[in-house]
C-alpha cells in the first residue's frame, strides 16, 4: 500500500507506514530536511540556467555587439580607498564630474611631405588673352597654387648581365694550355640560376608577410603587369630564399635574447599538405619581440605543436623578462630564476568585459564594472607616465607611486568579490583568472622597459594571422 503524506509544499510518497516516526517533532525534522535538499537542487538549477543565459548573451553579444573592449563606463575615476559596491555605483554615477579643458587638433587636409619631389605643372592663358582691353600688356602679380598627390605603378623591368670574354690573339690556333678565355665570375644571388633579382624576392616576401596579400592575388598583380609568374614558383622561391637567411636568422635570435624583455605569443596555422598529418589538424605559429627596444627584433618560428617544450627550447638560458598571456606552456618561466614572468592585464579586462556583455540590457552597473574601472585606473597611470616622457627607473618609481594603491585594493576587492560570486559564472571565472594570475600581473611593476599587457606580441603576429 502506497501513502501519501502531505506538509506544506512537499508530498511524501511512502511504501511502508512503518518507516515512519511516530514522533510528529521528528516528522517534520525530515520534512524541513527535505524542503532544504528541493531547495538546494531548485538553486542549483536556478544557477545553471543563469549560467547558459548568461553565455547565450555573450555569444549574441560577439556576434552582433560592437568587437572594441573600449570601457564606456559614465565615471572616469574611482577612489583608491573605500571602493563602493554595486548598489552604490547608480549614486555614484549621478554625481557631477568636472572635465578639464583640452585643445583640439585643427580640422583640415594635413600638407603633403616637403621631402617628396615635386613636379611643376603650369597652366597658363593664352598669350592673346594677356592683353587688355585697353591695350596694354598684363602684368603677373601672383598664382594659385595646388598639390595634388600621385603615384607612379609599379615598374617591371630586365636587368640583362653581359659578362664579356676575354682571349689572346697571339695565342690563337696555338694548343697550349696557357691560352685562355677571361670573363668576370657569375655574380651571387640568392637563388642561383633563378630569373628572381633581390628586389623582386624583397617585394614578393614583403607583401606576403607583411601586407597580408597571398601568392595568388600576386599572381593576378603580375599578369596586369604583363607578366607570367604563378603562385608555385613564388612558393619556391620563398622557401629557397628562407634557406639562404638562415644565418641572419641566427644573428636576429641572438639580438633578441640579449634583450631586457621578451613578448610571445602563439597562433594556429593550418598546413594543407604537411607530411604525415591530416590537413584539418592545427600547427602553430610562435611569435617572439625583442631586443633593443629602439629597433626591436621579430621572430617568427613554426612549428606543429603548441607544447611548453618549443618555448623552452627558444628561451633556454635566457635571463630577463618574458611577457605572456595565461596560456599553461609558459609556466616553466616561473620555475627560472633568471627570468620575470610578467602577466597580461588585456587578458584580464577581456574576461571582465566579456562578463559585462553577458549581463542583461537593464541590468544595474555592477562587479564587471568596478572591476574595469580599476584596469583603467592602472592605465591612466601608464598614460600619465608616458606624457611625462617617464622611463626606466623614473617609470618604476613612479608606478609604486600611483599604480601599487590601485593593485592593492583591487586585489582587496577580488578576494572579498569571490566568496559570493559563482565560480562558472563569466564574472567567476574573470576573478579566479586574475587570482591564479595575480603575481604575473603585478610584476609589471617592476620591470621599467614592460607596459601591463602582452600587446606588442600580439600586434606583431596580427599581419600572419590577417594573412592566414
Amino acid at each position: 500500500m502506497i501513502f501519501i503524506a502531505v506538509y506544506g509544499s512537499v508530498f511524501l510518497m511512502i511504501s511502508d507506514s512503518s518507516t515512519l516516526p511516530d514522533d510528529p517533532s521528528e516528522l517534520k525534522k525530515i520534512i524541513v530536511a527535505l524542503e532544504l535538499k528541493n531547495q538546494k537542487k531548485q538553486d542549483a538549477l536556478q544557477q545553471q540556467i543563469d549560467i547558459l543565459h548568461e553565455e547565450l548573451r555573450l555569444v549574441y553579444a560577439k556576434f552582433f555587439g560592437p568587437k572594441s573592449e573600449v570601457f564606456r563606463g559614465k565615471s572616469p575615476q574611482l577612489p583608491l580607498f573605500d571602493m563602493p559596491e554595486p548598489d552604490d555605483i547608480e549614486k555614484e554615477s549621478e554625481e557631477h564630474v568636472e572635465i578639464p579643458a583640452h585643445s583640439r587638433k585643427k580640422k583640415g587636409r594635413r600638407p603633403l611631405p616637403e621631402e617628396l619631389p615635386r613636379i611643376e605643372v603650369v597652366h597658363d592663358i593664352a598669350d592673346e588673352e594677356k592683353t587688355c582691353q585697353c591695350g596694354s600688356h598684363l602684368v603677373r602679380i601672383g598664382e594659385e597654387v595646388c598639390e595634388k598627390l600621385d603615384i607612379i605603378p609599379a615598374i617591371i623591368r630586365v636587368i640583362k648581365h653581359i659578362r664579356p670574354k676575354y682571349s689572346c690573339r697571339s695565342c690563337e690556333g696555338i694548343e697550349d694550355d696557357g691560352a685562355t678565355v677571361k670573363i668576370a665570375p657569375v655574380p651571387r644571388q640568392i637563388i642561383p640560376k633563378g630569373i628572381a633579382s633581390g628586389g623582386l624576392l624583397a617585394h614578393i616576401l614583403c607583401a606576403k608577410f607583411e601586407d597580408a596579400l597571398p601568392f595568388y592575388r600576386q599572381e593576378k598583380q603580375f599578369t596586369r603587369l604583363g607578366v607570367d609568374l604563378n603562385r608555385a614558383t613564388m612558393c619556391s622561391w620563398a622557401m629557397k630564399a628562407a634557406r639562404q637567411c638562415s644565418p641572419l636568422l641566427e644573428l636576429l635570435k641572438k639580438d633578441l635574447l640579449s634583450g631586457p624583455l621578451i613578448n610571445a605569443d602563439e597562433t594556429t596555422v593550418q598546413v594543407l599538405a604537411e607530411p604525415g598529418r591530416s590537413p584539418t589538424t592545427k600547427s602553430y605559429m610562435w611569435v617572439y619581440r625583442g631586443g633593443v627596444s629602439s629597433s626591436p627584433v621579430l621572430l617568427y618560428e613554426y612549428h606543429p605543436s603548441r607544447s611548453g617544450d618549443v618555448a623552452a627550447a627558444m628561451l633556454k638560458n635566457y635571463s630577463g623578462a618574458v611577457q605572456t598571456d595565461g596560456y599553461k606552456g609558459y609556466n616553466f618561466l616561473d620555475t627560472q630564476d633568471e627570468v620575470v614572468h610578467l602577466g597580461c592585464w588585456a587578458h584580464a579586462r577581456r574576461k571582465f568585459v566579456e562578463a559585462d556583455r553577458a549581463r542583461p540590457k537593464k541590468a544595474k552597473p555592477g562587479s564587471t564594472t568596478i572591476a574595469l574601472r580599476f584596469i583603467r585606473n592602472l592605465y591612466k597611470v601608464e598614460k600619465d607616465a608616458n606624457r611625462n616622457g617617464l622611463v626606466k627607473k623614473e617609470l618604476v618609481e613612479y608606478r609604486k607611486t600611483h599604480a601599487v594603491p590601485i593593485l592593492r585594493d583591487f586585489k582587496k576587492w577580488l578576494a572579498k568579490r569571490s566568496l559570493n560570486t559563482t565560480p562558472q559564472s563569466l564574472l567567476g571565472k574573470a576573478i579566479s583568472y586574475c587570482l591564479r594570475q595575480w603575481e604575473r600581473l603585478e610584476a609589471y611593476i617592476e620591470v621599467g622597459d614592460a607596459t601591463p599587457d602582452n600587446n606588442l606580441a600580439e600586434n606583431a603576429i596580427r599581419p600572419f594571422v590577417v594573412g592566414r
